[in-house]
C-alpha cells in the first residue's frame, strides 16, 4: 500500500482517471512499485461522465462471439481516414497491443465488458469498416458499495446510472428497465456507462493496495543528470514530493478548460466542453517543461453540444462551471433538423458527432465568419411527444430553456432568423421525408444515421420525419468537444519524446495527454477509450522495464 510519508517509489503516476489506473494496474502486476496522483479531490475524470464505450479491433469479446476482425482491416480503415495525421508506430501499437490490454484488464477484475449489438464503425464507406459492430464495448454493472468510503469520491456520482449503455437508446436498447428490477439496483448503487469503467477500475487498483493520493498539485517533475526523477508541488497547499526510481507517467487529461491552452491550440471556435472542468492541460505543461515533441493540439475530440442552464451537474463540485451535454438522440431522430443563422439546413444532422465539427467549423472568407454558428435544433410537437431533448424525457414537461411558438414564423422571430429561410427549409425537408430520401445531405442513408434514430419505424424514416404539429420549438446548439485529443508525442512503447525524437529518459505518457496514437480519427464508440487504456497498459509496462 502507498503510504503518505513515502518517499521513494519505482513508478509515479499523474492522473487517476482510465488512462492512469491501467498504467498503475499494469506497472503493478509487472513488479513495480507505484503511486497514483490527482490533482482534485475526485477521481475518474472525464471517463467517470462518459458513455465508458471502449473500442478495440480484434477483440476478447469479438473473437469469442465468432465475429471475424483482423489488426490488418483495423489498419486499412484508419488509413483510408487519414489526412497526415497518422504516425506508423503509434498507431500499430494500439492496433497490436489493444486486444492484450483488455484481457490484461478482464483477467485482472479491472473490466467487465460485453458487446455493444450492431454499434457500427462510424465511417462505413471505408476499408475495414464493421458495419456490424463488434469493436464497441459496453460495461457490466458495477454496485459501488464494493468501494466502501472511496465510492463518494468519483466524478460526478451524484448523477446515477442505474443502468448498461446497451439497455438505453444510446447503445441501441430500449430504454426501457422493468420497475422491480431498476429499483433492485437502485437500492444496491449499482451503476453503469463510465461510472462502471472507473469504479471497477478503482477496486482493482484497492485490492492492489494502490491507493489514489488526491489533492496533489505537482509543480515541476524532478530531472537528475538528464532522467526525470520524480515530482514537486504541494498537497492540499502543503509541500509534497516523491521520487520515482524508474520514472514518471502522465495521464492527466486534456486541456479543454484551460483558456490559454484553448485559444493557442485549438481550431475553430469552441464554448460549451462536454468534459468536467478538471481538464487543464497540466500534464500538457509538465510535459513541455521537459523538452517534450507535441503533436496533434489542433484536434479535438468534437461534438456538438447542449448547456442547460442551471443543470444539476454544474454545481460547486466544479466551482459553478458548466459543463454541456452531447447531443446525438436529438438530432438524430425524426421531426427535428438543425438549421444556422440564415434558417437553413447546413449538414446531415444524423452523421457522427465528431466529424459534424466540420460543418460548425467551416469558415466563410466574403463574411469572415463562421456561417453554422449559431445553430439551432428545430422540432415539433410530435417530436415532444416522443422523444427527449437533453434531459427531459418524453412525456415531462417542456424546459423553460427550450424556445416555443404556434408558428414558424413566430419561432423564427424569437431565435433571430429569417422566416422566410425557415418556412423554405421546413417546407423543403418536409417533402424529403414524406419521399423518404434526402436529396440535399443524404440523411438516414447510412447504418451509423439509424442507430440514434427512432428504430421503430423502417427504412428512413427512422430519422426523417415531417415537421409539421404546432406549437414549433428551438433550442441552440453550441459547438463543444469531449477531450482534447492532442500533447506529447510517444513512441509505440508510451515513452514520451523530445524534440530530437528520441525518448526522455523517465517520462511516458497516455490518455488525452498525449498525441492520440489514431490522430484525429475518431473510429467509432469508444475511440478515446480504446487509445487511452492501450497507451495505459503500455505506459505501465514501459515505466516498470526501465532502469532506475
Amino acid at each position: 500500500m502507498i503510504k503518505r510519508g513515502m518517499e521513494t517509489v519505482d513508478i509515479i503516476i499523474l492522473g487517476c482517471g482510465p488512462a492512469g489506473m491501467t498504467a498503475a494496474l499494469a506497472a503493478h502486476e509487472a513488479g513495480a512499485s507505484v503511486a497514483l496522483i490527482e490533482r482534485f479531490d475526485r477521481i475518474g475524470g472525464t471517463g467517470a461522465i462518459s458513455g465508458g464505450v471502449i473500442w478495440v479491433a480484434d477483440n476478447p469479446r469479438q473473437r469469442a462471439a465468432g465475429m471475424a476482425d483482423s489488426k490488418e482491416e483495423a489498419l486499412a480503415y484508419f488509413r483510408s481516414l487519414d489526412h497526415g495525421d497518422l504516425v506508423d508506430e503509434t498507431l500499430e501499437a494500439f492496433v497490436e497491443s489493444g486486444p492484450d490490454a483488455l484481457e490484461f484488464l478482464e483477467d485482472a477484475g479491472a473490466l467487465k465488458v460485453a458487446l455493444l449489438d450492431r454499434y457500427p464503425d462510424y465511417y462505413l464507406d471505408r476499408p475495414g469498416a464493421k458495419p456490424e459492430g463488434g469493436r464497441a464495448l459496453d460495461h457490466d454493472l458495477f454496485a459501488l458499495g464494493a468501494l466502501g468510503e472511496w465510492a463518494d469520491r468519483i466524478t460526478a456520482i451524484e448523477e446515477p446510472k442505474p443502468m448498461m449503455l446497451r439497455e438505453t437508446p444510446l447503445g441501441g436498447g430500449s430504454g426501457v428497465v422493468p420497475p422491480e428490477e431498476l429499483g433492485r439496483r437502485i437500492a444496491n448503487n449499482e451503476r453503469g456507462f463510465g461510472q462502471a469503467m472507473v469504479a471497477r477500475l478503482l477496486k482493482a487498483c484497492l485490492d492492489r493496495g494502490i491507493e489514489p493520493i488526491l489533492e496533489v498539485e505537482t509543480k515541476r517533475l524532478a530531472k537528475t543528470d538528464g532522467r526525470i526523477t520524480g515530482i514537486e508541488g504541494t498537497r492540499k497547499g502543503e509541500p509534497f514530493s516523491l521520487a520515482a526510481r524508474n520514472g514518471v507517467i502522465i495521464t492527466t487529461g486534456g486541456f479543454e478548460w484551460d483558456e490559454d491552452k484553448r485559444q493557442t491550440f485549438l481550431r475553430g471556435p469552441i464554448d460549451a466542453p462536454a468534459s468536467p472542468p478538471t481538464a487543464r492541460g497540466e500534464g500538457h505543461t509538465l510535459a513541455m517543461e521537459s523538452g517534450a515533441k507535441l503533436g496533434n493540439m489542433t484536434q479535438a475530440w468534437w461534438a456538438p453540444t447542449l448547456a442547460v442552464p442551471d443543470a444539476p451537474w454544474s454545481n460547486d463540485q466544479f466551482n459553478g462551471e458548466e459543463r454541456a451535454m452531447p447531443v446525438l438522440i436529438e438530432r438524430t431522430v425524426p421531426h427535428s433538423i438543425m438549421v444556422n443563422a440564415k434558417g437553413e439546413r447546413f449538414c446531415n444532422e444524423a452523421a457522427n458527432y465528431s466529424a459534424l465539427a466540420g460543418a460548425f467549423h467551416q469558415f466563410d472568407p466574403q463574411t469572415y465568419d463562421y456561417p453554422n454558428l449559431p445553430a439551432w435544433l428545430i422540432f415539433d410537437e410530435d417530436y415532444v411527444d416522443r422523444y427527449p431533448i437533453g434531459p427531459r424525457l418524453p412525456g415531462q414537461p417542456v424546459p423553460d430553456w427550450v424556445i416555443r411558438a404556434e408558428t414558424l414564423d413566430q419561432l423564427a422571430s424569437a431565435i433571430g432568423v429569417p422566416a422566410s429561410g425557415l418556412n423554405a427549409t421546413v417546407s423543403r425537408f418536409n417533402g424529403f421525408a414524406k419521399d423518404g430520401e434526402d436529396r440535399d445531405f443524404e440523411r438516414g442513408t447510412s447504418a451509423y444515421d439509424h442507430f440514434y434514430g427512432d428504430r421503430t419505424r423502417e427504412g428512413t424514416a427512422v430519422t426523417l420525419g415531417a415537421i409539421e404539429r404546432a406549437p414549433y420549438y428551438a433550442v441552440e446548439i453550441r459547438m463543444g468537444l469531449l477531450g482534447t485529443n492532442g500533447g506529447a508525442r510517444t513512441d509505440g512503447n508510451a515513452r514520451i519524446l523530445g524534440h530530437d525524437g528520441e525518448p526522455i529518459t523517465g517520462l511516458f505518457g497516455a490518455g488525452n495527454a498525449i498525441a492520440c496514437p489514431t490522430g484525429g480519427i475518431y473510429a467509432g464508440a469508444g475511440g478515446t477509450l480504446g487509445p487511452a487504456l492501450t497507451f495505459g497498459y503500455l505506459a505501465g509496462r514501459s515505466a516498470a522495464r526501465a532502469n532506475g
